[in-house]
């Protein structure tokens, strides 16, 4: 299996007729980019510069100019991103920071670390991403920003976000982990707001070989606040003006981001090829009324396919049965954030956010890495026929 722990579907099983795969391969990744990666570690070591550096400078610049960033800040994880921006906006005890329940841990538990208050609000149906028709409802005197997160690649839909905080001098931090050259009307994700922040763990699309994360944003005052916090609130060595932390981007993984990062956008479209080739293997068996998948998003949104999630409403039948055939399959994400019992103490109670609890129980992501066969596509398309199909004869039988 995969070296990545995290990419291994502990429901796979070996299967006579039927060949196992990895959820993410990361190795079929590595084998094309070997000798590029080797000699940027090689460069790396040579010049013993671990931390920061002009390693790290060259990646910030690079992402900032893909991206159409005026500044990129390195950092240590996608979560310390998310805090680093939080803190360069001040925002603390007392505020309130309105998000998504259908997300990584890290969305809401960068809010509460900060000392602030998470604000869930339920979800869109068809993209998963937070509703936009739902913020202004949830806006009081407490509320400093809005948090919308580009889940699974696909960017939210930020105009009606970027309208509702203007009329309400919010600032929108934007959590781009999963999206990073996603684009919503031709802009990227996390240049939209006040702060884009990123994530380069391993799975992601660009993914380092470790944790590491960048924050964006066109606000050179901000930016600069940024480089302050990551090192312990010091601009000075040994001199502190704020409290900080110590998130810094090490150079070894920022060398290894930028041999990757000439790579990101043909990874997106071999991303893009397989989540069409699974809707024309999807529609060939007429899936559509028993098995959800994303529509395509069409020409307002560019989506990179972090994942390619699916729903289902037997969804856990299905993930037991894909691993027995060999299938991987992940989860994303079982327990909505306001359920978790780390918030337990902002009283949310099941069927406060039905739109994301019934999502949590129906999705499952399928492999959708760039070097995925066709013929590995058709296994996980098969499998979830042969599963329907056994179970429409069991339900038959049952009637009779």
């Amino acid at each position: 299996m995969s070296p990545l722990s995290i990419q291994a579907n502990s429901h796979s099983a070996s299967s006579a007729t039927k060949p196992d795969f990895d959820f993410l391969d990361l190795r079929a990744q590595f084998r094309s980019i070997r000798d590029e990666v080797m000699g940027a570690i090689t460069r790396v070591m040579e010049s013993q510069h671990f931390i920061l550096g002009p390693e790290v400078k060259q990646l910030e610049d690079e992402i900032a100019a893909k991206l159409g960033a005026k500044f990129a800040v390195g950092c240590a994880s996608g979560t310390d991103a998310l805090i680093l921006a939080l803190m360069a906006a001040e925002i603390g005890a007392g505020d309130e920071v309105i998000t998504t329940p259908f997300s990584f841990i890290a969305t809401g538990s960068s809010i509460a670390l900060v000392g602030a208050k998470p604000v869930f609000v339920d979800i869109d149906p068809l993209t998963l991403n937070i509703n936009p028709e739902l913020i202004e409802a949830a806006i009081t005197p407490k509320t400093r920003a809005i948090l919308p997160v580009h889940l699974f690649g696909l960017s939210s839909d930020m105009d009606p976000i970027l309208n509702i905080a203007s009329a309400h001098n919010l600032i929108v931090i934007e959590d781009a982990a999963q999206a990073i050259a996603a684009q919503y009307r031709s802009q990227f994700a996390g240049t939209l707001g006040t702060f884009g922040c990123f994530s380069f763990f391993p799975s992601k699309n660009l993914g380092s070989a470790g944790d590491g994360g960048l924050v964006t944003t066109n606000h050179p005052g901000l930016a600069e606040r940024l480089r302050v916090l990551r090192v312990h609130g010091s601009k000075k060595k040994y001199f502190h003006e704020t409290l900080g932390t110590n998130s810094r981007l090490d150079a070894l993984q920022a060398a290894i981001l930028r041999v990757k990062l000439k790579h990101l956008d043909s990874w997106a479209e071999g991303r893009r090829a397989n989540a069409s080739r699974y809707r024309e293997l999807f529609d060939a068996h007429g899936l559509t009324s028993v098995v959800a998948y994303p529509p395509d998003p069409g020409t307002q949104f560019h989506h990179v396919y972090n994942q390619f999630t699916i729903r289902c409403r037997f969804r856990d039948e299905l993930r037991d049965f894909l691993g027995k055939a060999g299938v991987p399959t992940e989860i994303y994400y079982p327990l909505c954030l306001h359920l978790q019992t780390c918030f337990a103490d902002l009283n949310y109670k099941p069927g406060d956010l039905p739109v994301a609890e019934e999502a949590s129980k129906q999705v499952l992501s399928l492999p959708i890495f760039p070097e995925l066969s066709r013929t590995q596509q058709e296994l996980v398309v098969e499998s979830i026929v042969e599963f329907l199909s056994v179970r429409a004869r069991a339900e038959r039988m049952q009637v009779v």
